[in-house]
């Protein structure tokens, strides 16, 4: 009873004088204690606007894979053949459960098959469907998409002109932040989470519900007619920029920096943007291209948003689908500023002021473009000149957050020497640089500057994520045991994992390194525990198998050099070790049969000079 008094109390003294204090400050439901409770809880009140937000893009945005929440056809589904690799896939239903099949053909006859039960789709339906499975955990995307707008399927964006991850594909925070609701994610892994909400929730644009819930039940209800209800987040109550912050958190597709300590699941509505991560799109000096997600980004090159105070929800209402719209609904969004419009038989204002149009990154899907201009077709890109990255949501990043954003978009993206160069320069300008230098140094692949640096270096963890950590000492073992540098790469590596135990490429690369130095045992019980966590690597039974071989224990190394195989058909270096393991056995037969599958693979390989 005291704290609702207080609670009362509060808000009353609030209300009377907010222009002493910001919102930020003041919102309650910004406290780590407030949990976030599902969008399903909001029904009890909000029955209307949940019905109708959950069949907007954003609430059918990932759900499980049955054929309800599916725009697959439900038979006859369409096939998918990756030309490069020589591979098909075909989805089929099993009941209400969704399969992808991975097979190849040589004359008829299926020489690889491979089989996923498919647990997500991520994606409303607007555009997409595409294709997640967990096992165990690990989440991953699979090779298959779906375009709805073209009713085609295809490889997913990525996946295309040979570079076809298949199954390897870690959906990690940053994607699945964006794509759903707040999703329990296993802090010490990339891509393990404990569970997964079904779609964009609530939340995502109002912030954690528990505390407005408890309030309500409680019977505290606020007049939010005359006063703001501090325990829930209105977005109308924000000013400009922190509703375009609710927005731009993931209408705004780049390279996203996190800063200081953050994790992508640390933005609530009514914070500022910048305060968590920057958001860096690369710009051409007059290039007009756009990606998917560039709503934020096109829209604030408008002279209609510099010139006015419109948001996104001056066109939008975030809670009712798009395709429930009246053909003139965004005509008199238009018309509400442009007067000169009202006396005019004006329709369709977006198809020549905010045409749609095909994107940078995505296949077959046609957005709308949200740089509100007038149109002059006689303008072509110009892609000369270097291309330099802009924080789009902060105009005043700091040296570190730069040079951060230029290692990431190196690495993930495109590999210009010049980001590279870019980094450097402001990474000599930057505190807490440890982990930044190291990934610096060992994408230019200096083992000698990476040594050097570590070296010299004092290192506070206390000033650093754990995940940048972890992803710096393994790194940093990687680099010196490639120098010989034995106990100190084992140091490194034991470091990585000890902060970072789900993540399966950093056990990988230690039990590689303890197998090269003749640590048998402590390799085949780290590779053992890691099949145990994700059973769908094939490196790990690879070195499980070259173990086995160590041990003369030919009939399970092979048994391991095939299972890597399964996963992989093209997997180049378990044939290798088959063919000495034939060798070990004196197996002619099977010695030709491996040397000529490496071949196919590779017809430059070596291998063939075996047979002369």
């Amino acid at each position: 009873m005291i704290f609702r008094l207080i609670f009362l109390l509060f808000c009353i003294l609030l209300s009377c004088n907010r222009s002493d204090i910001s919102d930020y400050d003041i919102y309650l439901n910004h406290n780590d204690t407030v949990k976030y409770v599902g969008k399903e809880s909001c029904r009890a009140c909000h029955a209307e606007i949940y019905d109708s937000y959950i069949q907007t893009g954003m609430g059918k945005s990932f759900h499980y894979a049955i054929k309800e929440n599916s725009d697959l056809p439900k038979e006859n589904i369409p096939l998918v053949y990756d030309s490069i690799k020589n591979l098909f896939y075909k989805p089929f239903w099993k009941n209400d459960s969704l399969y992808l099949l991975e097979f190849r053909l040589r004359n008829s006859d299926t020489t690889h098959k491979l089989v996923k039960k498919i647990t997500y789709k991520i994606g409303s339906g607007h555009h997409t469907n595409s294709h997640l499975f967990n096992i165990n955990g690990y989440i991953h995307q699979a090779p298959y998409t779906f375009y709805t707008q073209d009713s085609v399927s295809g490889l997913p964006p990525g996946f295309e002109n040979g570079l076809n991850s298949r199954f390897t594909r870690e959906i990690g925070l940053e994607c699945m932040s964006c794509h759903n609701g707040y999703a329990d994610h296993q802090s010490q892994s990339t891509n393990k989470y404990k569970s997964v909400p079904a779609g964009i929730d609530c939340e995502r644009c109002h912030g954690p519900g528990e505390l407005h819930i408890k309030e309500k039940l409680a019977g505290n209800i606020i007049d939010t007619s005359k006063y703001i209800d501090y325990t829930i987040v209105n977005p109308a109550k924000l000013d400009r920029d922190l509703q375009f912050d609710i927005c731009q958190r993931c209408h705004l597709q780049g390279t996203a920096v996190l800063n200081n300590l953050s994790t992508f699941n640390d933005f609530k509505p009514g914070m500022s943007l910048e305060e968590i991560m920057d958001v860096y799109v690369p710009k051409h000096p007059n290039n007009n291209e756009f990606i998917m997600a560039s709503h934020v980004d096109r829209l604030k090159q408008s002279d209609c948003y510099s010139n006015s105070e419109m948001t996104c929800v001056t066109c939008h209402n975030p809670h009712k689908s798009v395709t429930t719209l009246s053909n003139d609904y965004f005509d008199k969004r238009c018309m509400s500023c442009h007067d000169v419009c009202k006396d005019k038989e004006i329709q369709n204002c977006t198809s020549c002021h905010m045409p749609k149009s095909t994107t940078k990154d995505i296949m077959h899907v046609s957005i709308t473009d949200h740089k509100i201009s007038i149109p002059n077709n006689d303008i072509e890109d110009d892609y000369s000149g270097h291309v330099s990255l802009i924080s789009v949501n902060n105009d005043n990043p700091t040296n570190l957050s730069k040079a951060k954003a230029y290692l990431k978009h190196y690495e993930s993206f495109v590999s210009y020497s010049h980001f590279l160069d870019s980094a450097y320069y402001f990474l000599l300008k930057s505190d807490n640089n440890f982990t930044s230098f190291v990934q610096y140094y060992y994408l230019k692949a200096d083992d000698v500057g990476l040594k050097e640096f570590v070296m010299n270096s004092e290192l506070d963890t206390s000033r650093y994520r754990v995940e940048d950590l972890a992803l710096s000492f393994a790194r940093i073992g990687e680099v010196l045991a490639r120098n010989e540098m034995i106990k100190s790469a084992d140091k490194y590596f034991q470091k990585s994992l000890f902060l970072m135990p789900f993540i399966i490429d950093y056990k990988l690369k230690y039990s590689t390194f303890l197998i090269k130095n003749n640590q048998i045992k402590k390799a085949s019980i780290i590779l053992k525990e890691s099949i145990q966590l994700n059973p769908t690597i094939k490196e790990l039974y690879l070195n499980l198998g070259y173990i086995d071989m160590l041990n003369k224990d030919y009939s399970s190394s092979e048994i391991r050099f095939k299972q890597a195989i399964g996963i992989d058909p093209d997997y180049l270096l378990a044939y290798e070790n088959l063919v000495i393991l034939s060798q070990i056995q004196e197996k002619d037969k099977e010695l030709k049969l491996y040397i000529d599958k490496i071949i196919e693979i590779d017809s430059l390989h070596l291998a063939k000079e075996i047979l002369n």
